[in-house]
């Protein structure tokens, strides 16, 4: 099995994507940590699957402790981590309000920078390991009907260039990359869906159907997460079948 003896960290863990990769993750042999901001729901999906479970809003400085906290009382030592947890909100420049905008950077940006902070010197620890950060290809291509989450997710491939290279200069056997998915079968996709206009949302259906599943991202994942990926490390990892380099929807 690909992570047999490893410990993992998943945001967002209790649908879509993460729970997709704390499956992928249990089966390869790890030990895993959900997170997730939904109590209940990260509960029953940790009962169910059998992983642990920490209550963790991503954008609270002090739940990232308490999630520390929590691995090293278990005596655990972390290998992988995954940041997974986002929100997601529809509007351009012109709709997009200043609060709004300021939930998207906390919880998608803010998050991100307070996860690599806490996870990276329990990494060191361990010898090394996996961060494993969820962008979007929004990110790499621009969207304009979601100015604040492409804002966000473009913020989440800088840092994680960032902390590539930080690794890299410390030695510390910490490898950095990000993931780009486009159009994933996912309720908070088909949630946000709902939400927009009549024209816009027939235009997003037509370029990206949903053909991809949770369970895509989660392999691409697991191989960021596994051995298989030593020497792969700053990489934006596009998995959008071409949205990236024809962006249909523009």
């Amino acid at each position: 099995m690909r992570l047999q003896n490893k410990t993992a960290l998943v945001t967002g863990g209790s649908r879509g994507v993460g729970r997709s990769t704390v499956e992928r993750f249990l089966a390869e042999g790890a030990v895993v940590y959900l997170t997730d901001i939904h109590r209940e729901r990260g509960e029953a999906v940790a009962a169910e699957l059998g992983a642990h479970f920490i209550a963790h809003d991503v954008a609270s400085e002090a739940d990232w402790q308490a999630v520390a906290n929590r691995i090293i009382a278990d005596g655990a030592q972390l290998d992988i981590v995954v940041n997974n947890a986002a929100i997601l909100q529809h509007g351009n420049i012109f709709d997009e309000s200043l609060e709004g905008w300021r939930r998207m950077m906390a919880v998608n940006s803010d998050g991100m920078f307070l996860a690599i902070k806490t996870v990276l010197p329990m990494l060191e620890v361990s010898g090394g390991g996996s961060i494993i950060n969820m962008s979007s290809s929004s990110a790499l291509m621009g969207m304009p009907d979601f100015c604040a989450y492409t804002a966000a997710k473009a913020a989440v491939r800088a840092l994680t260039m960032s902390t590539a290279v930080l690794c890299k200069q410390r030695g510390n056997k910490v490898r950095c990359n990000s993931v780009h998915p486009d159009g994933i079968n996912t309720d908070m996709v088909k949630e946000i869906a709902l939400q927009m206009p009549p024209a816009a949302d027939g235009q997003y259906q037509r370029a990206a159907p949903f053909g991809c599943q949770p369970q895509d991202i989660a392999n691409v994942i697991l191989f960021l997460a596994s051995d298989d990926s030593t020497h792969v490390n700053g990489v934006a990892l596009s998995v959008d079948n071409t949205a990236t380099i024809h962006p249909p929807y523009l």
